[in-house]
């Protein structure tokens, strides 16, 4: 099957299985949304989502955050992972975003990225969900899923994941198509034990097609 006609039924199959996906993380506005990105680094969604609460009532704004002590984040994030780090990388994100850009997320991806725990991946999420770009956010399931099912061809890392996929994905649903492969890999296509008997992309699957033979 050529590449072409791949991308043509992956596409087909998830705009009539899934016509509306988005992140499952939650958040009002582009300040909670970086503050919820920067602590989903190896942390799961639904953890994120426990903690967001509690800490957006203490700093509802990126200019309570900018001025808060790091002891008392510490203790607001601790349950996620590396909260150290990401206490800090959040109370820096907040403080450049108030310095640097008057409070204004930026949309430019190398913008984005002077932010503190912003990288790449990060920055390519934010500014798809919240200026609709067309900018593909490759994390593991990403990466794992794209290999498997054959959209990208010996993708050594993220960066080239994200160059084949955006090379070959129309870009008004790019933006849509970074969930797409996310939530098919969280639910669907999972690392370890993929569920291909749940799956509707079997006919073109790289991967399922090599288990039959």
């Amino acid at each position: 099957m050529r590449i072409k006609e791949r991308y043509e039924k992956a596409i087909e199959y998830f705009l009539s299985h899934r016509p509306t996906a988005e992140t499952e993380l939650v958040y009002t506005d582009p300040y909670e949304l970086a503050v919820a990105v920067i602590l989903s680094a190896q942390c799961t969604d639904k953890r994120v989502n426990m903690i967001t609460p509690g800490l957006f009532r203490h700093y509802p704004t990126a200019e309570s955050l900018a001025n808060a002590k790091q002891s008392e984040v510490f203790e607001l994030v601790r349950s996620c992972s590396y909260p150290n780090n990401k206490t800090k990388n959040i109370i820096g994100m907040a403080q450049v975003l108030i310095r640097d850009f008057n409070g204004i997320m930026p949309s430019d991806v190398d913008e984005l990225q002077k932010l503190p725990g912003i990288g790449r991946k990060s920055a390519n999420v934010l500014a798809a969900v919240i200026y609709n770009k067309p900018t593909m956010a490759v994390d593991t399931h990403v990466h794992r899923v794209s290999a498997r099912i054959g959209l990208t061809v010996n993708a050594k890392n993220p960066f080239q994941t994200e160059m084949q996929l955006i090379r070959h994905i129309p870009e008004n649903l790019i933006p849509i198509a970074h969930h797409w492969l996310i939530l098919h890999g969280r639910y669907v296509c999972q690392a370890r034990k993929p569920k291909c008997e749940e799956c509707g992309l079997t006919e073109i699957c790289k991967f399922y097609q090599g288990q039959k033979r």
